[in-house]
């Protein structure tokens, strides 16, 4: 093979991957980075909804949420344990995890990592 036969392999190659990466892009935009689209995520609703009946609070950060249904998975992890509520900021990437019992942050953040995600260390 010549040197111009090798580089229109090369670039036809070149093309395919930019199509590929546009058409995967152009998909995470119109259904969310998960590719949930219409199949998005259940609320898992707690117990007691009141945050006031819920003394003990955590705020761990969160690494790997880009959008609504990242953050819809780690409360509901955290909705469906008893005696627990939680609410993230996705823009401030980190949870805010409401307890009735007092809890170590690394049980918080085993639940985040069970959930698919990495806590960090505090936010400020």
């Amino acid at each position: 093979m010549d040197g111009i036969g090798a580089t229109a392999v090369i670039c036809a190659v070149l093309v395919m991957i930019c199509v590929f990466g546009v058409v995967s892009y152009v998909g995470k935009l119109k259904n969310g980075c998960c590719g949930a689209g219409s199949d998005t995520v259940k609320r898992v609703k707690p117990q007691d909804r009141d945050v006031s009946h819920y003394p003990y609070a955590l705020k761990v950060g969160v690494e790997g949420m880009h959008c609504k249904n990242c953050a819809l998975r780690i409360e509901n992890a955290f909705n469906a344990l008893p005696g627990c509520t939680a609410k993230v900021n996705l823009s401030g990437k980190y949870v805010v995890v409401h307890s009735k019992e007092s809890f170590a942050r690394e049980e918080v953040k085993q639940v985040i990592w069970r959930t698919g995600y990495q806590a960090v260390e505090d936010t400020k």
